[in-house]
């Protein structure tokens, strides 16, 4: 497990839109980890109303989201959020690394920041240990898509 979270970059985020793509599997994780985002993105100076929040099946779904919110609006940066937990078999690993290669996918391609916001964890305690518990992946989440935000908008000029 790492325990060395980056320290995020002092950034007036109040201008930025953000979009969050949110699986419903899993979904007291998920919602657990959505609160968390928001909380940080809040503390950041994000608006609430510049906030645009959708709700997919899973995490297979993601990317798609992802493609269609940058597609709809022109966020700042993306968020997906997602709990993968390990079963009987090796479909966790299918969609995890499906979510993955498709959420890069789609920020490389958009050049819009696609924060890759998926728990993928062996068991339900390490899920619930970083969704709602000591290790707040919701806001590192949020800090680097504040940060990737800030750099593109940086850089744009």
């Amino acid at each position: 497990m790492s325990g060395d979270s980056p320290v995020p970059d002092p950034v007036d985020a109040s201008g930025f839109r953000i979009a969050i793509a949110a699986a419903r599997f899993n979904g007291a994780l998920v919602g657990a980890l959505l609160a968390r985002v928001m909380g940080r993105l809040s503390a950041a100076g994000v608006r609430e109303r510049n906030v645009k929040v959708v709700r997919v099946p899973g995490s297979n779904e993601l990317p798609l989201a992802a493609r269609l919110l940058v597609d709809a609006g022109r966020p700042d940066a993306v968020i997906a959020l997602g709990v993968i937990i390990r079963g009987a078999t090796l479909h966790f690993e299918l969609i995890a690394e499906a979510a993955t290669r498709g959420l890069m996918d789609v920020s490389l391609s958009t050049r819009v920041p696609v924060i890759n916001g998926v728990i993928v964890a062996g068991n339900a305690a390490q899920a619930r240990a970083r969704c709602s518990g000591r290790i707040d992946r919701g806001a590192e989440f949020a800090d680097a898509a504040v940060s990737m935000a800030a750099l593109r908008r940086g850089l744009a000029r």
